[in-house]
């Protein structure tokens, strides 16, 4: 079991995923694509295409990472994902809808628990984003989720996505903290073993009520939400 207190006087910095922690993006984009779905007829359901979505996306995101070339941009994955699950769908479709549906990413909105969570861990610690999503997209993003971040980070820095360590290594070395330091938090479990298998300390918010698996690398605390996070360590 977690030293809760021993964690609390280690840790300098909170630092959370985007897409998925803060911001809700399946249902945002659930929301932004079942309108789009409907206006072309598909019967099928958003939920189940956004999921397929972002499932092709990160295979995508792997794959780039794995060649060790130029890091494509979030944005082109992003859109060459769309394409691709549509083609298999059969849903005609121009790349204005391409674009829009993609671009809908830089307007989602916090999870109802997060603003409040987080200005009570903000008495306690320095509050940073460590993001697949390119500089551009962060940032258009902020009037939307509207929370003042310390700093928001893009991977585009360490030109490799997450859950390669270069990443979490990067976004330490960004914020001047050793990697004991951080608490990284996040909504997926790739990114809790990533940052744990890198150095850091990791919170993993299940939201989806699913087991983590029995990685060597198990987060230090399991929350239900970003409350009960700040219930803990603030």
């Amino acid at each position: 079991m977690t030293d809760i207190a021993a964690l609390k006087s280690s840790v300098m910095v909170c630092m959370f995923d985007q897409y998925g922690t803060v911001v809700d993006m399946q249902g945002g984009l659930r929301d932004v694509a079942a309108e789009l779905l409907r206006a072309k007829g598909w019967a099928g359901d958003p939920n189940s295409f956004v999921t397929w979505w972002r499932r092709t996306h990160f295979e995508n995101s792997m794959i780039d990472a794995l060649l060790q070339r130029e890091r494509m941009a979030y944005r082109k994955i992003g859109e060459l994902s769309v394409r691709q699950v549509m083609d298999r769908a059969g849903i005609a479709h121009t790349e204005d809808e391409v674009c829009a549906l993609v671009g809908a990413i830089e307007r989602l909105r916090c999870f109802p628990e997060v603003p409040a969570a987080l200005d009570r861990l903000r008495t306690r610690f320095k509050l940073a984003v460590l993001s697949n999503g390119d500089p551009d997209m962060l940032e258009r993003a902020k009037p939307y989720h509207g929370i003042p971040f310390d700093a928001v980070i893009s991977v585009a820095e360490a030109n490799v996505f997450k859950p390669h360590r270069a990443t979490y290594e990067m976004a330490a070395r960004r914020l001047g903290v050793t990697m004991d330091q951080v608490l990284f938090v996040a909504n997926h479990e790739f990114d809790c073993v990533g940052a744990k298998a890198a150095g850091m300390r990791t919170a993993f918010i299940d939201r989806r009520r699913r087991p983590f698996a029995h990685w060597p690398y198990q987060p230090d605390l399991i929350v239900s939400s970003m409350t009960e996070l700040a219930e803990l360590m603030a």
